[in-house]
Order: structure tokens, then sequence, then C-alpha cells
């Protein structure tokens, strides 16, 4: 019999092929096949950890897109003292990383809300959940900012955040559609002048 690891490592290993199949191709298009050829796992240990289809989707969705998000969008800012600053450092760094694959495939959040919200609504809700976490770690980055004087204080920060996510998630969209990283290196540009007009006048 495996052990509990053995377990943990086989429902892992199907995370981590399910979400570059999704990546790739899509919820709808994913095939279960690649999945378990990609990882070299039976049918049989993948009905055993996700009971369908679906399931293993939102287990992406939850386990490692929401990861994923919230360690380059969340995390790295959590100490931050000047937002202003922290994000357009943050920004300036992924722009700098992105790759002709990123470039390619576009944001694996923002793929799938296009994809399935409009059709299935516990994906929707997954989806937006992630969302809701960025969106509101940013409004109290933003906050902590007025507070300590580094954002302007007459600006509104759930405003705020909500245009500058949606700037950033329509930034890589576009880059996507046009397969060119000098698409996103223009919208990045105008997206970080934006940025330097919320600072605190000195």
């Amino acid at each position: 019999m495996k052990n509990k690891s053995d377990c943990e490592r086989t429902r892992t290993a199907l995370l981590v092929a399910a979400s570059q199949e999704i990546h790739v191709n899509g919820f709808q298009a994913a095939s279960l096949s690649m999945i378990l050829g990609n990882c070299a796992v039976t049918k049989g240990a993948l009905y055993h950890h996700f009971p369908n289809k679906k399931a293993l989707g939102l287990a992406v969705v939850n386990e490692v897109i929401g990861l994923e998000m919230e360690a380059m969008w969340i995390k790295p800012l959590q100490l931050c003292i000047d937002p202003i600053e922290g994000l357009t450092e943050l920004m300036q760094k992924v722009r700098d990383e992105v790759d002709d694959v990123f470039i390619m495939l576009g944001c694996p959040l923002n793929n799938l809300a296009q994809e399935m919200s409009p059709i299935d609504e516990d994906f929707r809700a997954s989806i937006n959940a992630i969302y809701t976490r960025w969106h509101n770690a940013w409004v109290k980055l933003f906050q902590t900012g007025q507070q300590n004087g580094t954002v302007r204080s007459d600006i509104d920060p759930e405003h705020t955040v909500t245009f500058i996510l949606a700037s950033l998630e329509g930034c890589i969209g576009m880059a996507k559609n046009a397969q060119s990283i000098d698409v996103l290196e223009k919208c990045s540009a105008g997206l970080l002048q934006y940025l330097e007009t919320l600072k605190a006048p000195s």
C-alpha cells in the first residue's frame, strides 16, 4: 500500500500536470490523458484523488493558481511601507522576468476567468475569491500608505486598486493577444507612470 506521503506526491503531481495542461489549452480542452501521461499517474489514482475533471480543475484554481498569484503579487508586499515604491519595483521585476512562454500563454487566472466564469458558477466563485484576496491586500497596502504619508490622501484605495488590477491584467491580455513583449512593455510603462501620480506631495 502507498503511504500518506506517496499519496500526497501523487496528488501534487496531478495538480502540477493539470495546471500546465490547463494553462496551455484551457480547462474545457484540457486532456486527462495528457495530464496522466505527463505525470505518469494511472487513471485509477486520478479518480482516487479527484472524482471528476471539474474537481481537478477547481483544485488547480484554489491550490495552484491561487498560491502562485499570492506568491507573486501579495507576499512580496506584505512588509512594504511605501506601496508606490513597492509596487513599482515588483511590477518592474515581474516584467523583467517575463519570457516568451508567458507572453504566448498569458495569465492563468485571467485565462480561466474569461473561459469559465460565464459558464460555471463554481469556477467563477473560486476565481473571484482569488481576485478578492489580491484586491483586499493591495487596498490595505494603499491605506497604510495614506496613513504614513506616502500615498495621496485624496484617492479612494478601493477604486484605485480595482483600476490598477484591471489595467495589469489588461496589459498581460493585450500582450498575449498581440504575442508581443513590446506591447507589455508599453502598457507597463503607462501603468508605472500612473502609479507615480499617486504619490503624496513631498
